[in-house]
């Protein structure tokens, strides 16, 4: 447990807090994401929403990156960069995926936007992402071990059909962005690190249409599926406390 960076009550209201800001972030896109705007109106949304709020867009900090966000758009699976000539249309899968830090902490989640029009295929692709956070976040209670949320995730992703992306996985969040441990979506159960009361854990399924498979744009940046076929991702910082799993990117 080395790397693994163990939170106070304290740390963890303040995660919260940082937490709050994304998901009044994502309830005010609801109505804000629209076919004919562009991922770079998205992200220039989300740069001042998070500011107003006394907030910094974590993912400005990481090397090498610009923005706020990162959306992806059907067959892109992460790292989307916003950009003016990339528009919503109908039927379109949105993925805008974002951090906040507020007074030093990191909250860090990912909300999937379903547009009008789209096909039965895309309906259930959301309907069972959104299910296997849930499972996944179930499985965040003392004494469980990490292969529980992954097993569990990739269970019933398989058991509908569809696949988990297995090149990109969840991990420990909170002080930095990116902490110990992995948490892979897929898994064994009984297997992997052991959950302890404290750890904060950003749980993010990525759940493919067709083939687990990916592949990276010349951007460097925008990951797609290798078959060209949709994807899904959700997320959510959790914490794991003696009373259960505590969502700490929700209101």
């Amino acid at each position: 447990m080395s790397g693994i960076i163990i939170k106070t009550p304290e740390q963890i209201e303040k995660i919260h807090a940082a937490g709050k800001i994304l998901a009044e972030l994502y309830a005010d896109l609801k109505t804000y994401i629209r076919p004919g705007v562009s991922t770079l109106q998205i992200d220039s949304y989300a740069d001042r929403f998070i500011k107003k709020r006394g907030g910094f867009p974590t993912f400005k900090s990481v090397a090498g990156y610009r923005n706020a966000t990162c959306i992806a758009i059907n067959n892109e699976v992460v790292h989307g960069i916003p950009r003016k000539s990339k528009i919503i249309k109908k039927g379109d899968i949105i993925k805008v995926d974002c951090g906040v830090t507020l007074n030093g902490y990191i909250g860090d989640s990912t909300e999937t936007y379903l547009m009008s029009g789209a096909d039965d295929i895309a309906k259930k692709l959301v309907d069972v992402t959104r299910k296997c956070l849930e499972i996944g976040i179930k499985e965040c209670v003392p004494g469980k071990r990490i292969g529980d949320i992954g097993a569990a995730i990739q269970e019933y992703a398989e058991s509908n059909g569809f696949s988990v992306v297995t090149e990109y996985v969840g991990h420990g969040t909170g002080v930095h962005l990116h902490e110990d441990p992995p948490v892979p979506h897929y898994g064994t159960h009984g297997e992997g690190e052991l959950l302890t009361e404290g750890m904060v854990l950003a749980i993010e399924p990525m759940i493919n249409e067709g083939t687990y498979k990916c592949r990276t744009l010349n951007d460097g940046w925008t990951v797609v599926t290798l078959d060209g076929k949709l994807s899904c991702q959700v997320e959510h910082t959790v914490a794991i406390t003696a009373n259960g799993p505590k969502i700490l990117t929700l209101f």
